[in-house]
C-alpha cells in the first residue's frame, strides 16, 4: 500500500510557505493506520527496545498501537502540567519562544533501552527534549522513528549520533 498516498498535504499552513502533512486520512483509513503500524514495527523489532516513548500528540496515537505491536510497555510524554506525579521536565525550542515537555520520573527504569515514537520528523526540537527527558531518567535511547521525514529541514542532522528511521519521506 502506497501510504504516502494518504497523507494530505495543505500548502501555506499554518502560514505561508509551510507544507503541512496532514496524516488524519492515514489514520482514519483501517488499512493504511494498520499497514503504517506494522511497517514501524518491521523497521523497530530487531532494536533491543524495552518500552517506547510518544510525545504528545501524535506520538501518543503512534507509539501506543506500535508498542502494543511489539508486546512492550508505552510512556506518554505530556506538555507541562498535564501529569499528576512527581515528573521530569524538558524545554524546546519553538518558532516564537519556547515550550515545555514532562514524565513521570518512574516512567523508565535506569537501563531500559528507549524508542521514541512521533508522526513526523521537521527540525527535531520537540524529539531533543523527549530524549533529554529519556536521559534524565537513565534511560538508553536506541531507536527514534518517524512516520514522515521532511529531508530538507535536516532534523536527522540535529539528532547526529541516534539511530534515526522513518517510513515516508518529502522533500520540504
Amino acid at each position: 500500500m502506497d501510504l504516502k498516498s494518504k497523507i494530505r498535504v495543505i500548502p501555506d499552513f499554518p502560514k505561508p510557505g509551510i507544507s503541512f502533512k496532514d496524516i488524519t486520512p492515514l489514520l482514519a483509513d483501517g488499512e493504511a493506520f494498520k499497514q503504517a503500524i506494522k511497517d514501524l514495527a518491521a523497521k523497530l523489532r530487531d532494536k533491543k527496545i524495552d518500552v517506547i516513548v510518544g510525545p504528545e500528540a501524535r506520538g501518543f496515537i503512534l507509539g501506543a498501537p506500535l508498542a502494543y505491536e511489539l508486546g512492550i510497555g508505552f510512556v506518554p510524554i505530556r506538555k507541562a502540567g498535564k501529569l499528576p506525579f512527581e515528573s521530569y521536565k524538558g524545554k524546546y525550542q519553538l518558532e516564537y519562544g519556547t515550550d515545555e515537555l514532562e514524565m513521570h520520573i518512574d516512567a523508565i527504569k535506569p537501563g531500559q533501552n528507549v524508542a521514541i515514537v512521533d508522526d513526523l520528523l521537521a527540525t527535531g526540537g520537540t524529539i531533543s527534549a523527549t530524549i533529554d527527558l529519556v536521559q534524565k531518567s537513565g534511560g538508553n535511547v536506541s531507536v527514534i522513528a518517524f512516520l514522515i521525514e521532511l529531508y530538507e529541514l535536516n532534523g536527522r542532522k540535529n539528532l547526529a549520533g541516534y539511530d534515526v528511521v522513518s517510513i515516508i519521506q518529502y522533500p520540504y
